[in-house]
């Protein structure tokens, strides 16, 4: 029998889609604590029997938008290690950054998802965290910083995770940083990109060349 979440996803216009992408909208915004199932309910337009109905409980709804983002997060990771596939070190991390950057920026409830799980207590039990040392593993592989998913080093999970918390930060942190820069959205994206580059790229392939030579 087809879960919640699948059948949501097989029918993109019923009622479990739209109240999973408004909860996705408002735990993405208020995060797992200060939002209520009246709040999701309010901005479907629906009353909450409704709601409850089609979803359950509150943490109910809530792991199926941590399922969601985290298969996703695993499918542009994958997507990614396609793309760069015998690409150099430089290009691979170049192209990772512009595609990561992008479904972070078309995305921004999972940055903020992200987020609040590190920074929030909360007794739900279920945190987007769960699977990061997979995704670590993956862009270890991907960027070519370990030679399979098991033996990925200390030091390159210590920089992955200073590279993905950059992102993260980078685009939760815009309404504040954006105008300390006195830009726009679009020339914004351009700036954390190009910053990214400038300070990742030297730093990984420096660390690939050490590598190489020990």
């Amino acid at each position: 029998m087809p879960s919640r979440l699948e059948k949501a996803r097989q029918d993109p216009s019923s009622m479990k889609a739209k109240i999973l992408a408004s909860a996705r909208k408002i735990f993405g915004e208020f995060g797992y604590n200060d939002t209520t199932t009246r709040m999701i309910a309010k901005d479907v337009g629906i009353d909450i029997s409704t709601l409850y109905y089609h979803w359950g409980e509150k943490q109910d709804l809530y792991e199926a938008v941590v399922v969601e983002v985290s298969e996703e997060i695993q499918d542009k990771l994958k997507e990614i290690e396609r793309y760069v596939s015998g690409q150099s070190l430089t290009t691979r991390l170049e192209i990772a950054i512009d595609m990561m950057c992008d479904y972070l920026f078309s995305h921004p409830e999972v940055s903020n998802l992200f987020l609040f799980g590190y920074f929030n207590k909360t007794r739900h039990g279920v945190t987007l965290d769960i699977k990061m040392s997979e995704y670590i593993a993956n862009i270890a592989v991907a960027m070519d910083l370990a030679r399979n998913k098991k033996t990925v080093s200390i030091q390159a999970k210590a920089r992955i995770l200073a590279v993905w918390n950059t992102v993260l930060n980078f685009i939760s942190g815009e309404n504040l940083f954006r105008p300390m820069l006195s830009t726009s959205h679009d020339n914004y994206m351009k700036v954390v990109k190009d910053t990214l580059k400038f300070t990742l790229v030297p730093a990984f392939t420096s660390e690939k060349e050490k590598m190489t030579i020990d």
